[in-house]
C-alpha cells in the first residue's frame, strides 16, 4: 500500500467524527418530534433513495421492521411501475437525498401527494422540490467525503445513517417497544440465541 493511504486512514475518521460531532445542531427537534410521531402511527411505511441513498433506505426498512413498523424499500425504478401501490393514505413515504433534486424521486413525490400519503425527506437543500413537497424535512449536514475529490458517498452516508438509528432509538420509546417482542421476530445467530436464552 502506497504511505499515502495511512494518511487517509485517519483523515477518514476525523472528518467523519468532525460531521457527527456538528450534525445533531442541524436537526430541528421539533420536525424529529413530527417525523417520530408520523411512524409511530403509520400502518405502513416506504423508503426510496438513489445510489448510496438508496442502499442506507434500504438499511432503514429492515431496521424499522425490526421493531415491528411494516416497511418497504421502493425502488425508484419499481415505484413508477406499480410498487406505489403499498402505500395507502396516511402511511408514510421516507427520501433520502443529499441534494433534494434527484429526479427519480419526484414522480413518487406527486404520487404520495396525490393518494395522502405523508412524506418525510432528509437533505441538505431545505429548498429542494423533495423538502419543500414533504410534510416533515430532517435536515441532514455534511463537512465533506472522505475521499481527497470530496465526490464519494462516504461521510454524507454515515451522516443519514445516523438520523435513520436516530429515528428509531426513538421510535422504540414512542411505540414501547420491548426486546422480547424483537426476541420472537429475531431467533437466528448470535443476537437470536442472546435473546432467547432460557
Amino acid at each position: 500500500m502506497k504511505e499515502i493511504g495511512i494518511q487517509r486512514l485517519k483523515e477518514s475518521f476525523e472528518i467523519e467524527a468532525e460531521c457527527l460531532k456538528d450534525a445533531l445542531a442541524y436537526i430541528d427537534e421539533e420536525s424529529f418530534a413530527k417525523a417520530v410521531d408520523l411512524l409511530a402511527h403509520a400502518e405502513r411505511i416506504g423508503t426510496s433513495g438513489c445510489g448510496h441513498s438508496g442502499i442506507i433506505c434500504q438499511h432503514a426498512a429492515h431496521l424499522l421492521c425490526c421493531i415491528e413498523r411494516p416497511t418497504r424499500f421502493i425502488s425508484p425504478a419499481e415505484a413508477v411501475h406499480g410498487a406505489t401501490g403499498y402505500l395507502q393514505k396516511d402511511d408514510v413515504m421516507i427520501f433520502a437525498s443529499r441534494g433534494g433534486k434527484t429526479k427519480e424521486l419526484l414522480p413518487i413525490l406527486d404520487i404520495c401527494k396525490a393518494k395522502g400519503v405523508k412524506v418525510i425527506t432528509i437533505t441538505e437543500n431545505t429548498e429542494s422540490p423533495l423538502a419543500t413537497g414533504a410534510d416533515v424535512v430532517l435536515r441532514q449536514y455534511v463537512n465533506r467525503e472522505t475521499d481527497k475529490y470530496n465526490s464519494q458517498g462516504t461521510t454524507s452516508t454515515t451522516s443519514l445513517c445516523v438520523i435513520i438509528h436516530a429515528l428509531q432509538s426513538a421510535l422504540i420509546e414512542e411505540t414501547d417497544y420491548k426486546n422480547e417482542q424483537f426476541a420472537l421476530i429475531h431467533p437466528g445467530g448470535a443476537v437470536g440465541e442472546r435473546l432467547n436464552k432460557k
